[in-house]
């Protein structure tokens, strides 16, 4: 079931980049056509957890700041499967962002691993992912 969601969460991101979505009645309509049987609920639940909004009457997910303007470069904060973040930013800055995350102790973080542009975030599980998204969220884009 959880790749079902991931693959449905992905649907609906590749979607609302594609082209205007300005309700959930259209988003349904576009995952049926897909072959996915969807609630009202669950895609509300989904927009949700996605941390879509709605700009300029359709969906689109919150763009973090330019780079410039974040001192880590940070250019997104995603998920992928259902405990792991993982968060691009500028090259060469992956290590100083993982010893400002390692630092700040997040209850929900179990370990992080930095590469070049990229840090793996690694959560307990599915509702740590959720809070530990806020956090990160809530952390760089300050």
């Amino acid at each position: 079931m959880s790749m079902q969601k991931a693959d449905r969460h992905k649907l609906i991101l590749d979607s609302i980049l594609e082209r205007p979505v300005a309700n959930q009645h259209e988003l349904m309509e576009i995952l049926h056509n897909e072959g996915v049987e969807v609630t009202q609920a669950s895609v509300s639940r989904d927009l949700s957890e996605l941390g879509i909004v709605k700009i300029g009457g359709r969906y689109a997910r919150p763009e973090l700041p330019e780079p410039a303007a974040s001192p880590f470069g940070i250019k997104t904060i995603d998920t992928s499967g259902e405990s792991l973040v993982v968060i691009k930013c500028a090259s060469g800055l992956a290590s100083a962002v993982a010893v400002r995350l390692d630092g700040e102790n997040i209850r929900d973080v179990v370990g992080t691993i930095a590469g070049d542009d990229t840090i793996f975030v690694a959560v307990r599980d599915r509702s740590s992912q959720n809070a530990a998204m806020k956090k990160l969220r809530a952390l760089f884009s300050a």
